[in-house]
């Protein structure tokens, strides 16, 4: 018997539940279809979000010559078999256009891909490719330059309602109640296949379809079903939202996406290091304590592991997010670097030098150098530390929050100094 999945698949658009702005009257693949403009594409999108089926459909939708291919497994020999057929068509053998479907095409090889190429360039065939990562990272960029990209979106809760009345219409004798077929839906997380698979699964393991509960739900389905790409784009992204969370000082959406990583799958001390970054990179010297208290986090959970180690790094996120921010030590690292690219490598100045052997301090090493704790507030006035032909350049420039509002103090009265000593 076939999946669920499989036997609920659309055959044309109207069928198809979500991704209305690409198949709504007027959108983009649907106008595809209505012009008869068959072209060379990305469909890029999450999982179970219907990619393969809109490939199945518009190939159907043409009087085409199709070719299917899973990147996943397919090797260098399926690709030769493939091509060596469009080369045959291109002669005449069918008189239609050949197109290529692969899905997965992520998964092919920067050479694998390449190989498309040519044949793309001369118009034997026409490519379709389906992918959960990101095109720009994952496809060459000569084969994407000659696609154009459609993006495919989750599901949303209403579109995986209309999905779940279908299913079961066809389920005769599974019954829900309406708290468990929202939590199917929940944990579906915008994939139809998913919501699909799992009602498969829990009308598989009932023993009473009547009407099955919320309850018996939790018991059957795998609790850690969330999205989460370990390396891929997906795992990336939420980095990004937890790093962006604790830097726009939001405590409570900085512990959501660091709770879901590590519901998910993610490595605690990965995202204890990712924290420490956070500590230097947005809040620095407005707050000296922060990476104190990252660094105990990673501490106490290098001693307790999960999951009570988990704590103290749930704890370091809260500090992040509600203290004071500043990324001013960041600026300066990046003023810093800029200034290298094209800085001279000038000399030290000769009051500056260290002065270990006779001749140096025969040569005047150090001599002139004025040592600052011999001098009022432990400062200089007007002394120079960069070298001899070189202005001086301001590359830290304290905030106003925080201990920094203090350093920015210190070093406007060191300022005053100076011009009084003038």
């Amino acid at each position: 018997m076939q999946p669920l999945a499989e036997l609920l698949r659309p055959k044309s658009l109207d069928d198809v539940i979500g991704q209305r702005h690409l198949i709504a009257n007027g959108a983009p693949l649907a106008n595809l279809i209505k012009n008869s403009k068959l072209q060379s594409m990305i469909l890029w999108g999450p999982p179970g979000v219907g990619k393969t089926t809109l490939a199945n459909i518009i190939m159907s939708s043409f009087d085409c010559y199709s070719i299917k291919l899973s990147a996943v497994f397919s090797g260098v020999k399926d690709i030769k078999d493939a091509l060596e057929q469009a080369e045959q068509n291109a002669l005449g053998l069918f008189d239609k256009p050949t197109v290529l479907f692969v899905d997965e095409i992520h998964r092919f090889n920067k050479a694998q891909q390449d190989a498309f190429l040519h044949h793309l360039e001369e118009g034997k065939i026409i490519l379709i490719g389906a992918t959960t990562e990101n095109p720009s990272f994952e496809i060459n960029n000569a084969l994407l330059s000659r696609m154009q990209v459609y993006v495919l979106e989750n599901l949303s809760s209403s579109d995986l309602q209309l999905l779940l009345t279908k299913a079961l219409n066809s389920l005769a004798k599974v019954k829900l109640t309406s708290e468990a077929g929202q939590l199917l839906i929940d944990l579906s997380d915008g994939d139809a296949r998913r919501l699909l698979n799992l009602l498969e699964l829990v009308a598989n393991s009932s023993t009473d379809l009547s009407e099955i509960d919320a309850a018996t739900i939790a018991q059957i389905v795998p609790k850690n079903i969330q999205r989460f790409d370990k390396g891929g784009e997906e795992f990336y992204n939420q980095i990004s939202a937890l790093h962006k969370s604790v830097r726009g000082s939001n405590p409570d959406a900085a512990l959501y996406w660091f709770g879901r990583m590590l519901s998910s799958g993610a490595e605690p001390l990965y995202l204890g290091r990712r924290l420490l970054r956070m500590a230097w990179e947005d809040i620095g010297f407005a707050d000296t304590n922060a990476v104190t208290v990252v660094n105990n986090a990673l501490q106490t959970y290098e001693r307790l592991g999960s999951p009570e180690g988990e704590i103290a790094l749930a704890g370091a996120v809260i500090y992040l997010a509600v203290t004071n921010k500043s990324n001013a030590l960041e600026l300066a690292y990046g003023r810093l670097k800029e200034f290298m690219q094209t800085a001279s490598s000038a000399p030290v100045p000769i009051h500056l030098r260290n002065a270990p052997t006779k001749l140096m301090t025969e040569l005047g090493y150090g001599r002139e150098y004025k040592y600052a704790h011999d001098f009022p507030h432990r400062y200089v006035p007007n002394e120079q530390y960069f070298p001899d032909d070189m202005s001086p350049v301001s590359f830290y420039q304290p905030g106003e929050q925080g201990f920094e509002q203090r350093i920015r103090e210190r070093l406007d009265f060191l300022a005053s100094l100076d011009k009084a000593s003038r």
